[in-house]
């Protein structure tokens, strides 16, 4: 299990299969929930996960597939597009601090 935190989170990856408008939404969605965090949201293409990438949230259809592009780097999966418990919690930790593990 990776984890990393809070403080170290620079790049926010939401990596999607086809292109589906609910994950560019969802990528939308929390740039909007971290703005002034000093993370950056990029959407890309599960199979193009950049190097870079710091925290990779992802459909949980994805996430071994996510987990195999980026060993090491922390895999947040979730279930629904907006609402996620996963994906909230992880919004709570960048904003104050701790621990982010999948």
């Amino acid at each position: 299990m990776s984890t990393i935190e809070s403080k170290d989170i620079h790049k926010l990856i939401v990596a999607c299969d086809a292109g589906m408008g609910s994950s560019v939404m969802l990528a939308s969605t929390l740039r909007k929930q971290l703005k002034g965090t000093g993370v950056e949201v990029a959407h890309t293409p599960v199979n193009e996960i950049p190097a870079d990438a710091d925290v990779v949230v992802t459909h949980a259809g994805l996430a071994e597939r996510a987990r195999a592009i980026a060993p090491g780097k922390v895999v947040i999966s979730f279930q629904i597009f907006l609402g996620d418990p996963a994906v909230t919690k992880l919004v709570d930790t960048i904003k104050k601090g701790g621990t982010v593990g999948a």
